[in-house]
């Protein structure tokens, strides 16, 4: 893994504002091992439908580009600014569609708000994006998708439910002309022009190497472990899994660890609490847990704690750094969270949409690499950002810094004195 130095920017969330000088140093990105080429315009010859349908760098106009790169992205918003001029070029509506509601709090606290700030500070005018979100439901994401079109939409930035309807959705796109990026979640079998993420196979590799840190922090003595996954219908699901199940392969073969089971997976906290508590009343020896996700983790800590399972002896893992994971992490019961810095994420696809909306070819300053899309066999020019493992012990430089989570609703009541402990201060 090769990283580049990290910006200080701004701090704040879409709740709290962004007060500067925040002493934070977010947004590294990951410089993926792949070819030269692949770096360069992701390789976009590579394949058809890995290049934008839109056009190229020259477009319709013969002024200079505006160029933006992923270390700007900072939680500022400040450098889509540089993007005003594609604003007035472009042709179009820019329609964003998220899944749920259900899976992370994430869509509707941070990915809607700062998509659309990404939006407007890029120059488009409230009458010419929408952000919607399909709650949970297959048939409204297509109808939200098919009706944005039909009402102007040139770009669309979709996170799809899962690959079968997204690929219905990037076929009916392409038959009328519109560009589709892939947002957080890749459609396998599509056919958008970009994807926009973080290196999920990173996050799983953090989710592992997390557990197996707190097994030796903790002290967890003969480790059986629970490997959960998320829906097997979401690839990022799978790619986690890919990440996690490569760390932890190697002391299930050396039974270090006992590989206790692995549950069907799913995003709902509530089947996932019911698959937790199955497998444990069948095998009460399991003392320690694989959760891909903060949502599905926190039933389960309840569900322990209800037990009176004891802090710093059962390690939990999770992702997203939601308020209840990291409080989780400050009661002890869950041993870390991967923190995804949105703002990064929405900026990407937002800027992504900018270039295709006025027929330009986004810059390799942006677009750093390519993931595959193993159904269609092809690669996808991407955007991949790079996650990281939030514990006690950087917590204030990390999603305090970055006000991701304000400190003070994270250090209210009985999490105040973990708070001062963890050098967080209100």
């Amino acid at each position: 893994m090769i990283s580049v130095p990290r910006r200080t920017p701004g701090g704040g969330t879409a709740r709290t504002g962004r007060p500067a000088g925040s002493a934070r140093s977010a947004g590294y990105f990951l410089a993926i091992a792949v070819p030269a080429c692949l770096l360069i315009a992701a390789c976009s010859s590579s394949s058809p439908s890995s290049t934008p349908s839109s056009g190229s760098s020259s477009g319709s106009s013969t002024g200079a580009v505006p160029s933006i790169s992923i270390s700007e992205l900072t939680n500022t918003f400040s450098s889509m600014a540089n993007l005003k001029p594609l604003a007035a070029e472009g042709k179009g509506n820019v329609a964003v569609i998220l899944p749920d509601t259900v899976s992370s709090a994430r869509y509707t606290e941070f990915d809607a708000p700062y998509l659309s700030e990404s939006l407007a500070a890029a120059g488009l005018p409230p009458a010419q994006f929408t952000v919607q979100n399909a709650q949970d439901s297959d048939a409204t994401e297509l109808t939200d998708a098919q009706e944005a079109i039909t009402k102007g939409a040139s770009v669309l930035i979709m996170d799809p439910l899962d690959s079968g309807i997204g690929a219905q959705i990037e076929s009916y796109a392409k038959s009328h002309g519109v560009s589709v990026i892939d947002y957080d979640r890749l459609t396998l079998g599509g056919s958008r022009q970009y994807y926009v993420s973080f290196d999920n196979v990173a996050v799983g590799k953090l989710l592992g190497n997390g557990l197996v840190s707190c097994i030796n922090s903790w002290h967890v003595s003969k480790p059986n472990v629970l490997v959960m996954r998320g829906a097997p219908t979401d690839n990022n699901a799978t790619l986690f899994a890919q990440g996690y199940d490569g760390v932890l392969a190697p002391y299930f073969a050396n039974h270090t660890y006992v590989d206790v089971g692995t549950p069907p997976g799913t995003w709902t906290a509530s089947v996932a609490e019911t698959e937790f508590q199955q497998e444990y009343t069948a095998h009460k020896n399991i003392n320690a847990l694989l959760m891909p996700n903060d949502e599905n983790a926190a039933p389960v800590i309840t569900y322990l704690q209800r037990l009176h399972v004891k802090p710093d002896t059962f390690p939990v893992t999770g992702q997203d750094a939601t308020l209840i994971g990291l409080q989780n992490i400050l009661a002890g019961y869950q041993c870390g969270t991967v923190y995804k810095p949105i703002f990064e994420e929405a900026q990407a696809a937002a800027a992504i949409a900018m270039y295709l909306r006025a027929n330009k070819t986004p810059p390799s300053t942006l677009v750093n690499g390519s993931t595959e899309d193993t159904q269609a066999n092809v690669k996808v020019p991407a955007v991949l950002l790079t996650p990281e493992w939030v514990t006690t012990s950087n917590m204030n430089s990390t999603v305090i810094a970055d006000q991701f989570v304000p400190a003070q609703q994270l250090c209210t009541g009985s999490f105040a004195a973990a708070c001062k402990t963890a050098g967080i201060n209100v």
